[in-house]
C-alpha cells in the first residue's frame, strides 16, 4: 500500500526541482515536499526541525554545502541517520558513486536526459519509498 511521503528535496537547479514537482503532481499519491536549495539549507531546516522528511532526495553538485559534506553531517546524527538518503544527480563518476554508498545511502540514481525517462526512474523510485517500512 503506498502512503505519501514528506519528502526533502535539496536542489539548488530551478529546472530541476520544478522537473521534479512535475513528476510528484502526476503521481496518484500526495507526497509533500519541502525544498532546500543546498546543504547548508537543508541541515539548517533539519535542525529547527521544521521538517521531518521520510526521505531526502539530494543533488550532489551544490554551492555552499555540497551533497557528499551534507551526506558525511546528516549520517553522524543519532537523530536523522536512518532517513534514507537518494542521491539524485548528474554525476556517473564511480568515485562520487562509491564515496557515496560508503556514506549510508540508499540509493544513487543518474538523472536521466530524456525527460520521459527522468519521469519514469523517479515515480519508480518514489513508488518504492511510498511502500517501503519506513523508520519514524
Amino acid at each position: 500500500m503506498s502512503r505519501p511521503l514528506n519528502i526533502l528535496l535539496v536542489e539548488d537547479d530551478a529546472i530541476e526541482v520544478m522537473k521534479f514537482n512535475r513528476v510528484v503532481k502526476n503521481l496518484e499519491t500526495k507526497h509533500k515536499i519541502t525544498e532546500a536549495n543546498n546543504g547548508e539549507e537543508a541541515l539548517n531546516l533539519l535542525k529547527d526541525r521544521t521538517v521531518n522528511p521520510d526521505i531526502i532526495i539530494l543533488d550532489l553538485n551544490m554551492p555552499k554545502v555540497n551533497g557528499l559534506e551534507f551526506l558525511k553531517i546528516i549520517k553522524q546524527d543519532d537523530n536523522r541517520k536512518f532517513i534514507p538518503t537518494i542521491i539524485l544527480t548528474t554525476s556517473n563518476n564511480f568515485t562520487d558513486i562509491k564515496e557515496c554508498y560508503q556514506n549510508g545511502i540508499a540509493g544513487y540514481v543518474v538523472k536521466p536526459l530524456k525527460h520521459d525517462d527522468y519521469m519514469t526512474s523517479t515515480k519508480k523510485l518514489l513508488e518504492y519509498w511510498s511502500s517501503n517500512e519506513l523508520i519514524s
